[in-house]
Protein backbone atom coordinates (compact mmCIF):
# COMPACT_ATOMS: atom_id res chain seq x y z
CA UNK A 1 0.00 0.00 0.00
CA UNK A 2 1.26 3.49 -1.10
CA UNK A 3 2.01 6.42 1.28
CA UNK A 4 -0.35 8.35 -0.48
CA UNK A 5 -3.17 5.63 -0.13
CA UNK A 6 -2.67 5.20 3.64
CA UNK A 7 -2.89 9.05 4.19
CA UNK A 8 -6.09 9.31 2.12
CA UNK A 9 -7.51 6.22 4.27
CA UNK A 10 -6.02 8.07 7.38
CA UNK A 11 -8.19 11.10 6.22
CA UNK A 12 -11.32 9.07 5.83
CA UNK A 13 -10.92 7.56 9.06
CA UNK A 14 -10.69 10.59 10.93
CA UNK A 15 -13.50 11.87 9.02
CA UNK A 16 -15.48 9.11 10.21
CA UNK A 17 -14.78 9.67 13.96
CA UNK A 18 -16.28 13.64 13.16
CA UNK A 19 -19.23 12.75 10.73
CA UNK A 20 -19.92 9.63 12.13
CA UNK A 21 -19.65 7.54 8.71
CA UNK A 22 -17.00 5.66 6.79
CA UNK A 23 -16.46 8.53 3.79
CA UNK A 24 -13.13 8.07 1.20
CA UNK A 25 -15.29 10.05 -1.27
CA UNK A 26 -15.43 14.38 -0.89
CA UNK A 27 -18.66 15.87 -2.53
CA UNK A 28 -17.02 17.21 -5.18
CA UNK A 29 -16.53 13.62 -6.46
CA UNK A 30 -19.83 12.30 -5.22
CA UNK A 31 -21.48 15.23 -7.33
CA UNK A 32 -19.46 13.86 -10.49
CA UNK A 33 -19.68 9.98 -9.78
CA UNK A 34 -23.55 10.97 -9.71
CA UNK A 35 -23.55 13.07 -12.62
CA UNK A 36 -21.94 10.51 -14.91
CA UNK A 37 -24.51 7.85 -13.52
CA UNK A 38 -27.36 10.26 -14.15
CA UNK A 39 -26.14 10.38 -17.76
CA UNK A 40 -26.18 6.32 -18.36
CA UNK A 41 -29.52 5.53 -16.28
CA UNK A 42 -30.96 8.21 -18.97
CA UNK A 43 -29.60 6.07 -21.50
CA UNK A 44 -31.50 3.06 -19.95
CA UNK A 45 -34.47 4.30 -18.48
CA UNK A 46 -37.67 5.59 -20.60
CA UNK A 47 -38.59 8.95 -18.62
CA UNK A 48 -41.57 10.53 -18.82
CA UNK A 49 -41.55 13.38 -21.34
CA UNK A 50 -44.81 15.26 -20.09
CA UNK A 51 -43.57 19.22 -19.36
CA UNK A 52 -46.50 19.76 -16.65
CA UNK A 53 -45.72 16.96 -15.17
CA UNK A 54 -41.88 17.15 -14.61
CA UNK A 55 -42.34 20.65 -13.41
CA UNK A 56 -44.83 19.56 -10.93
CA UNK A 57 -42.13 17.20 -9.96
CA UNK A 58 -39.38 19.62 -10.12
CA UNK A 59 -41.60 21.86 -7.86
CA UNK A 60 -42.09 19.57 -4.76
CA UNK A 61 -38.53 18.39 -4.97
CA UNK A 62 -36.92 22.35 -4.91
CA UNK A 63 -39.56 22.50 -1.96
CA UNK A 64 -37.90 20.09 -0.23
CA UNK A 65 -34.28 21.07 -0.61
CA UNK A 66 -34.86 24.10 0.38
CA UNK A 67 -35.63 22.50 3.74
CA UNK A 68 -32.29 20.07 3.15
CA UNK A 69 -29.44 20.57 5.81
CA UNK A 70 -25.72 19.31 4.63
CA UNK A 71 -23.74 19.85 1.15
CA UNK A 72 -25.34 22.37 -1.56
CA UNK A 73 -25.95 19.66 -3.82
CA UNK A 74 -27.17 19.97 -7.25
CA UNK A 75 -30.55 18.06 -6.88
CA UNK A 76 -32.66 16.58 -9.90
CA UNK A 77 -35.91 15.14 -10.55
CA UNK A 78 -36.66 12.95 -13.16
CA UNK A 79 -39.69 10.59 -13.58
CA UNK A 80 -38.92 7.42 -15.20
CA UNK A 81 -41.82 5.57 -17.12
CA UNK A 82 -42.62 2.48 -15.26
CA UNK A 83 -45.15 1.25 -13.49
CA UNK A 84 -43.93 -0.28 -10.74
CA UNK A 85 -43.68 2.02 -7.21
CA UNK A 86 -40.21 3.18 -6.18
CA UNK A 87 -37.97 5.76 -6.77
CA UNK A 88 -33.97 6.03 -6.31
CA UNK A 89 -31.24 8.73 -5.49
CA UNK A 90 -28.33 8.94 -7.13
CA UNK A 91 -24.90 10.31 -5.44
CA UNK A 92 -24.93 14.08 -5.02
CA UNK A 93 -28.23 15.08 -6.23
CA UNK A 94 -30.11 13.27 -8.77
CA UNK A 95 -33.36 11.62 -7.40
CA UNK A 96 -35.68 9.38 -9.79
CA UNK A 97 -39.25 8.57 -9.36
CA UNK A 98 -41.23 5.97 -11.08
CA UNK A 99 -44.71 6.97 -12.48
CA UNK A 100 -45.98 3.92 -10.37
CA UNK A 101 -45.58 5.99 -7.69
CA UNK A 102 -47.75 9.17 -8.58
CA UNK A 103 -50.75 6.21 -9.77
CA UNK A 104 -50.57 5.11 -6.54
CA UNK A 105 -50.60 8.15 -4.37
CA UNK A 106 -54.45 9.65 -3.36
CA UNK A 107 -52.70 12.78 -2.60
CA UNK A 108 -49.73 14.79 -2.40
CA UNK A 109 -47.92 14.80 1.16
CA UNK A 110 -47.53 11.15 0.03
CA UNK A 111 -45.59 11.39 -3.21
CA UNK A 112 -43.76 14.16 -1.29
CA UNK A 113 -43.05 11.84 1.49
CA UNK A 114 -40.94 9.46 -1.32
CA UNK A 115 -39.18 12.66 -2.44
CA UNK A 116 -38.30 13.84 0.83
CA UNK A 117 -36.94 10.25 1.68
CA UNK A 118 -34.73 10.05 -1.13
CA UNK A 119 -33.66 13.74 -0.79
CA UNK A 120 -32.87 12.72 2.96
CA UNK A 121 -30.49 9.79 1.56
CA UNK A 122 -28.57 12.33 -0.13
CA UNK A 123 -28.41 15.27 2.51
CA UNK A 124 -26.89 12.85 4.53
CA UNK A 125 -24.33 11.59 2.62
CA UNK A 126 -25.48 7.79 2.41
CA UNK A 127 -23.92 7.41 -1.29
CA UNK A 128 -20.66 8.30 -0.24
CA UNK A 129 -21.09 5.92 2.10
CA UNK A 130 -22.06 3.39 -0.32
CA UNK A 131 -19.44 4.37 -2.71
CA UNK A 132 -16.80 3.71 -0.62
CA UNK A 133 -18.29 0.56 1.05
CA UNK A 134 -18.06 -0.68 -2.88
CA UNK A 135 -15.19 0.23 -3.89
CA UNK A 136 -13.29 -1.36 -1.13
CA UNK A 137 -15.29 -4.72 -1.21
CA UNK A 138 -16.38 -4.79 -4.41
CA UNK A 139 -13.84 -2.88 -7.18
CA UNK A 140 -11.02 -2.85 -5.21
CA UNK A 141 -8.25 -0.73 -4.80
CA UNK A 142 -7.59 0.14 -8.14
CA UNK A 143 -10.90 2.09 -8.85
CA UNK A 144 -10.33 3.83 -5.43
CA UNK A 145 -7.21 5.26 -6.84
CA UNK A 146 -9.09 6.54 -10.08
CA UNK A 147 -11.48 8.04 -8.34
CA UNK A 148 -9.32 9.39 -5.29
CA UNK A 149 -6.50 10.42 -8.09
CA UNK A 150 -6.60 12.69 -10.76
CA UNK A 151 -8.36 10.93 -13.42
CA UNK A 152 -10.95 13.22 -13.55
CA UNK A 153 -14.17 12.61 -15.44
CA UNK A 154 -12.83 8.96 -16.88
CA UNK A 155 -12.05 8.04 -12.77
CA UNK A 156 -15.74 8.94 -12.42
CA UNK A 157 -17.23 7.32 -15.48
CA UNK A 158 -15.41 4.71 -14.87
CA UNK A 159 -16.96 4.44 -10.86
CA UNK A 160 -20.66 5.62 -12.20
CA UNK A 161 -20.12 2.18 -14.45
CA UNK A 162 -19.01 -0.20 -12.27
CA UNK A 163 -21.26 0.84 -9.28
CA UNK A 164 -24.32 0.62 -11.63
CA UNK A 165 -23.64 -2.21 -12.67
CA UNK A 166 -23.09 -3.63 -8.80
CA UNK A 167 -26.31 -2.17 -7.66
CA UNK A 168 -24.36 -0.26 -5.42
CA UNK A 169 -26.44 2.90 -5.38
CA UNK A 170 -30.02 1.05 -4.29
CA UNK A 171 -28.69 -0.70 -1.70
CA UNK A 172 -28.83 1.47 1.00
CA UNK A 173 -28.30 -0.12 5.13
CA UNK A 174 -31.17 -0.73 7.53
CA UNK A 175 -29.05 2.19 9.13
CA UNK A 176 -29.59 4.40 6.26
CA UNK A 177 -33.60 3.70 5.68
CA UNK A 178 -34.32 4.70 9.29
CA UNK A 179 -32.10 7.91 9.04
CA UNK A 180 -33.35 8.65 6.09
CA UNK A 181 -37.24 7.87 7.14
CA UNK A 182 -36.78 10.16 9.94
CA UNK A 183 -34.94 12.81 8.30
CA UNK A 184 -37.20 12.90 5.36
CA UNK A 185 -39.68 13.65 7.91
CA UNK A 186 -38.79 16.47 9.29
CA UNK A 187 -38.17 17.48 5.85
CA UNK A 188 -41.86 16.91 4.60
CA UNK A 189 -43.12 18.56 7.90
CA UNK A 190 -40.69 21.88 7.21
CA UNK A 191 -41.38 22.38 3.75
CA UNK A 192 -45.57 22.22 4.68
CA UNK A 193 -46.35 18.70 3.96
CA UNK A 194 -48.61 16.75 6.82
CA UNK A 195 -46.26 14.20 7.60
CA UNK A 196 -48.74 11.21 7.22
CA UNK A 197 -48.05 10.94 3.52
CA UNK A 198 -45.05 9.38 4.21
CA UNK A 199 -47.05 7.00 6.67
CA UNK A 200 -49.47 6.46 4.05
CA UNK A 201 -47.20 5.42 1.08
CA UNK A 202 -46.15 2.58 3.34
CA UNK A 203 -49.30 1.39 3.94
CA UNK A 204 -50.11 1.51 0.08
CA UNK A 205 -46.77 -0.77 -0.41
CA UNK A 206 -48.48 -2.82 2.23
CA UNK A 207 -52.12 -3.22 0.69
CA UNK A 208 -50.16 -3.53 -2.97
CA UNK A 209 -47.89 -5.94 -1.88
CA UNK A 210 -51.22 -8.54 -1.24
CA UNK A 211 -52.72 -7.49 -4.54
CA UNK A 212 -50.46 -7.21 -7.24
CA UNK A 213 -47.19 -8.42 -5.47
CA UNK A 214 -44.79 -7.58 -9.09
CA UNK A 215 -45.63 -3.56 -8.72
CA UNK A 216 -43.36 -3.32 -5.18
CA UNK A 217 -41.41 -6.42 -5.93
CA UNK A 218 -38.48 -3.98 -6.47
CA UNK A 219 -39.51 -1.91 -3.60
CA UNK A 220 -38.70 -4.35 -0.84
CA UNK A 221 -35.51 -6.01 -3.23
CA UNK A 222 -33.92 -2.30 -2.33
CA UNK A 223 -36.01 -1.66 1.17
CA UNK A 224 -36.99 -3.29 4.07
CA UNK A 225 -40.62 -4.34 4.65
CA UNK A 226 -42.53 -0.93 5.71
CA UNK A 227 -44.46 -2.37 9.22
CA UNK A 228 -41.42 -1.72 11.07
CA UNK A 229 -40.61 1.67 9.44
CA UNK A 230 -44.44 2.43 9.94
CA UNK A 231 -44.13 2.26 13.73
CA UNK A 232 -41.29 4.33 14.21
CA UNK A 233 -42.37 6.78 11.77
CA UNK A 234 -45.84 7.28 14.16
CA UNK A 235 -44.08 7.69 16.52
CA UNK A 236 -42.97 11.12 15.18
CA UNK A 237 -46.21 12.75 13.40
CA UNK A 238 -47.93 15.80 14.42
CA UNK A 239 -51.12 17.20 12.99
CA UNK A 240 -50.55 19.95 10.53
CA UNK A 241 -50.00 20.53 6.87
CA UNK A 242 -50.57 20.02 3.68
CA UNK A 243 -52.13 16.73 2.29
CA UNK A 244 -53.69 17.06 -1.18
CA UNK A 245 -53.74 20.07 -3.94
CA UNK A 246 -55.67 20.28 -7.32
CA UNK A 247 -52.48 20.40 -8.68
CA UNK A 248 -51.63 17.06 -7.53
CA UNK A 249 -54.95 15.58 -8.83
CA UNK A 250 -55.26 17.18 -12.21
CA UNK A 251 -51.62 16.24 -12.53
CA UNK A 252 -52.65 12.65 -11.83
CA UNK A 253 -55.04 12.44 -14.03
CA UNK A 254 -53.43 13.49 -17.26
CA UNK A 255 -51.27 10.88 -16.56
CA UNK A 256 -53.65 8.01 -16.08
CA UNK A 257 -54.88 9.16 -19.44
CA UNK A 258 -51.02 8.41 -21.14
CA UNK A 259 -49.89 5.88 -22.51
CA UNK A 260 -49.46 3.22 -19.85
CA UNK A 261 -46.39 3.28 -17.97
CA UNK A 262 -44.10 0.49 -19.18
CA UNK A 263 -42.99 -2.62 -16.79
CA UNK A 264 -39.59 -2.88 -15.95
CA UNK A 265 -37.32 -5.25 -17.74
CA UNK A 266 -36.30 -8.10 -15.73
CA UNK A 267 -32.94 -9.18 -15.70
Amino acid sequence: MTRALVTVLAVGLSATTLAGQFSLVSVEQEIEIGREANAQVRKEVPEVRDAAANQYLRALGQRLVQQATGPKYPYSFSMADYREINAFALPGGPIWIHRGVLHAATNESQVAGVLAHEVAHIAQRHAASQLTKGMMANLGLGLLGAVLGNGGGAGAAQAAAGFLANGVFLKFSRDDEREADQVGLQLLRRAGWDGRGMVELFEILQREAKRNPGSVELFFSSHPSPQDRISRLQAGLRPGGTRDTKQFQSVKARMLKMTPPRTMPRE
